[in-house]
């Protein structure tokens, strides 16, 4: 008869050989926990958490968090470009107007944000999507400095390193920068844009992308803040100076 870790083990085993792409360690443990009631979740936990060390032949880890079968670890030798999850009528200008309220009001990052995009800026460094400001309310006992944050948008699952690149660049005059990517993004690049966000200091967001009315907006790494270049500051800020400090 088998013991629960085999049924687990089996089961995981399964699970993995229906998902080419992986699944992640959350993930996981929950489908399992839902198909053996019977096995307390402790057992399925530690037993998932030991996976690769107890499997080692048939499972492998590409990256934090992220259980693969070894079946498929010849085809991230040739990466097939993901096909953008972008649906037709939709594009990302539309999520602009509705991140910069869900910046304001849900993550509380800014006092004040508005859509930017296009090449208002004129510099070959890029312009945000959307950017925003920080003060200090009336009612604010102490007071605290003006804060800039800017966001990079992409629906476009192609274009994930450039996304990151922009929101790399606008740090040279923001105190925050966040990267905004659709959560169909291949769990590999979500996985090395989640530790590269944590090296740079730079915010990862996650959004529904086919969801207009409710882009579902998710926070992965909250932005650290810098100080940035004050010229630069100035230089940028002069140009949407009455539409962002009016």
């Amino acid at each position: 008869m088998a013991t629960k870790k085999d049924r687990i083990l089996s089961r995981a085993l399964d699970i993995l050989l229906s998902e080419p792409q992986g699944v992640r360690y959350s993930r996981l443990v929950r489908k399992i926990d839902e198909e053996l009631p019977d096995v307390a979740f402790k057992t399925v936990e530690r037993t998932i958490w030991e996976l690769e060390g107890l499997l080692p032949e048939q499972v492998y880890k590409p990256a934090r968090g992220l259980y693969r079968h070894t079946k498929f670890r010849d085809e991230e030798l040739v990466v097939p470009e993901p096909i953008s999850p972008e649906p037709e009528g939709i594009e990302e200008q539309c999520f602009y107007g509705p991140f910069a309220e869900w910046l304001k009001s849900e993550l509380e990052e800014c006092t004040k944000a508005m859509p930017l995009g296009g090449n208002k800026f004129r510099d070959k460094w890029g312009t945000p999507d959307v950017i925003g400001i920080r003060e200090s309310r009336r009612s604010d006992i102490v007071k605290f400095p003006t804060d800039i944050v800017s966001a990079e948008i992409k629906t476009n699952t192609k274009d994930l390193i450039t996304a990151f690149g922009q929101a790399c660049s606008y740090k040279l005059f923001s105190h925050k920068s966040y990267i905004v990517v659709p959560k169909t993004s291949a769990q590999d690049d979500i996985a090395k844009l989640d530790a590269l966000c944590l090296i740079f200091g730079v915010g990862l967001i996650l959004f529904d992308c086919n969801n207009i009315a409710e882009p579902q907006f998710d926070i992965r790494v909250r932005a650290s803040r810098h100080e940035p270049d004050m010229f630069y500051v100035n230089k940028y800020m002069k140009i949407i100076e009455k539409e962002l400090f009016g």
